[in-house]
């Protein structure tokens, strides 16, 4: 049994993490290669990554960027694993490469697809322009594996995931969600119609990148964009909205035909309510009525448009 590391970057330095993951080479057998995905990254990246190749790591360029899917696609069409071990470029190891690794090789075995999950700081970030992405994820995304256990399909994410490679050559990234966010939402939900489980475990990555207010406001806008469309594209809309908790919310708003007035809210206050997010000071139950009301206004976007199902 083999292990593939594969590891999505754009304009990243992914050095330190490497070099980390490439030490345990010799001491995790199962561990037979690193591939890192560079999405067309800047030529001063570039070279960082070419610094890296050899003794088992392999870099796959791209000239064009092709979006986070289609790399980790390719990435896992080229890897010789029987498993794929996908973590993002911005994580960071909590402890040893070796101890990080073997918790995944002694739980292959009880399913095909294994969650390691994700961690934060516990320490407040010192810029206060910070503050947003630390905060939610903390309370949204740093959950234990016996929490995590209770909707094991909702509480997927895929930057610390172990896949069998026989699973993922028939349930890939959709390709066509070239910005980011919510491919991971879409590939539970089709894990779920396969009947394939999730095993959740206590095996965490830290997420270091932590993106300003405004880049994380932007990529949120991006990620309900995409959620949005990937929503008419699915004909099991029941299912899908049992994926994510977003959605359970939004089919409550619909029964109680609340979604134009949300909508209408967050054309009227957006630049308000974001100026609010922006100061890193409002709760996290704001920043979720924001999301809720954003949804709910791409949703009357969306709606009007003629959008085939296809999942």
């Amino acid at each position: 049994m083999k292990i593939s590391l594969l590891i999505p970057v754009f304009n990243y330095d992914i050095v330190a993490l490497v070099h980390s993951m490439k030490g345990a080479m010799g001491k995790v057998p199962e561990l037979c290669e690193i591939l890192i995905g560079d999405d067309a990254s800047s030529p001063e990246y570039k070279e960082k990554f070419r610094a890296l190749e050899g003794n088992g790591v392999k870099i796959i360029s791209f000239e064009k960027n092709i979006g986070r899917a289609a790399t980790r696609n390719k990435l896992a069409l080229e890897a010789e694993g029987d498993y794929l071990l996908f973590i993002d470029a911005d994580m960071m190891l909590p402890g040893t490469a070796e101890s990080y690794l073997s918790k995944y090789v002694s739980s292959i075995g009880t399913s095909q697809v294994i969650c390691g999950g994700i961690t934060y700081s516990d320490s407040t970030p010192g810029d206060p322009d910070k503050l947003l992405r630390w905060k939610y994820g903390k309370w949204r995304e740093q959950k234990k594996a016996s929490e995590r256990k209770k909707r094991p399909h909702s509480d997927f994410f895929t930057f610390n995931v172990l896949i069998a490679k026989s699973v993922f050559s028939k349930i890939r990234f959709y390709e066509e969600l070239k910005q980011y966010g919510h491919e991971d939402t879409l590939l539970s939900f089709q894990l779920r119609n396969a009947g394939i489980n999730i095993l959740h475990i206590d095996n965490p990555l830290i997420h270091e990148g932590l993106e300003s207010n405004r880049e994380y406001l932007d990529k949120v806008k991006l990620s309900i964009e995409n959620l949005s469309m990937l929503y008419d594209k699915v004909t099991d809309k029941n299912n899908f909205c049992d994926t994510l908790t977003m959605l359970r919310s939004y089919r409550r708003i619909s029964m109680w035909r609340l979604s134009l007035l949300l909508a209408a809210v967050f054309i009227r206050y957006r630049e308000r309510m974001e100026m609010s997010l922006e100061s890193g000071k409002k709760s996290n139950y704001f920043f979720v009525f924001y999301r809720m009301c954003m949804f709910c206004t791409y949703r009357e976007i969306h709606r009007r448009k003629n959008i085939m199902a296809i999942f």
